[in-house]
């Protein structure tokens, strides 16, 4: 008698590092038994938002949306985008400080960013617009905003574009804490159950390590999500978003998680403290 095939929901963003994660597993280079794997990309402000609603049984999140549905979901231990000493950057057409913050009107990729909240933290008043992360530099290049919160390849190359930097908030953070800036996570649906929920780890685990393990290949199916980067931009950008912190938190990537939502919910960004759990 055959098991029926169980279908995982597994959404992300369409971002080059997300996709060099998931790489082995969208393209069935792993035994996945009598599960089977349905990949859905959208944005992250998207992604935080369908998360409130438990659409995706397992989903791409930002830290800060976790403290929102940490009911619904668990953190796996694996998947993570962490920037040790570097992050999300505000970029600006002209040479403002951290001190003119205030008085600027921001572009930021979402309210349920974890740049967001790293920024807020930082500095607790400002003006802000949400423009998609993927037009932040155009609005800034338009006079649309001021300055704009950079978090996707754009970090790379916004010198290129005639922008300067305000302020790296893995930089901040780093010096401030001395811990790494969490950015974002997997997160696996409660409801699946105890055992499910540790199959599916595992092969999420299994598809990461196999990216590692077969670079060139993974960043070659990468790039198609890339937007229009050179490879060797492309690959840098994976190298600072999927690394050793990747494939484990370590407890100093889990502490920092947990600094990051207190800080929030001690500034009253967060509307209250939330215990970080993980799968396992």
């Amino acid at each position: 008698m055959t098991s029926e095939t169980r279908t995982i929901t597994v959404a992300h963003s369409p971002d080059s590092d997300d996709a060099f994660m998931f790489y082995a597993l969208a393209t069935n280079k792993l035994d996945t038994g009598d599960l089977k794997f349905e990949h859905v990309l959208e944005d992250i402000q998207t992604l935080n938002e369908k998360a409130l609603r438990g659409v995706y049984d397992v989903t791409a999140i930002s830290f800060h949306a976790y403290s929102y549905i940490s009911d619904k979901y668990v953190l796996l231990p694996h998947g993570a985008s962490i920037g040790d000493n570097y992050g999300p950057i505000v970029v600006a057409r002209e040479p403002y400080r951290v001190e003119d913050l205030p008085r600027l009107k921001i572009a930021v990729p979402g309210t349920m960013t974890s740049a967001f909240l790293a920024l807020r933290i930082l500095c607790a008043n400002f003006e802000y617009v949400v423009v998609p992360f993927d037009q932040i530099i155009k609005a800034v290049q338009d006079g649309a905003a001021d300055a704009g919160l950079l978090i996707h390849e754009g970090q790379l190359f916004y010198q290129n574009l005639g922008l300067q930097k305000v302020v790296d908030l893995g930089e901040w953070w780093h010096e401030w804490t001395g811990l790494p800036l969490p950015m974002g996570g997997n997160v696996i649906r409660r409801e699946l159950g105890a055992e499910l929920i540790g199959r599916v780890s595992q092969l999420l685990h299994e598809s990461i390590t196999y990216s590692l393990e077969h670079r060139a290949d993974a960043l070659d199916y990468a790039m198609q999500f890339a937007r229009d980067m050179e490879p060797e931009l492309a690959d840098r950008f994976v190298a600072m978003w999927v690394n050793g912190l990747t494939l484990d938190y370590t407890e100093r990537g889990r502490v920092a998680v947990q600094r990051l939502l207190d800080e929030g919910a001690e500034r009253g960004i967060i509307p209250n403290r939330v215990r970080v759990e993980f799968v396992g």
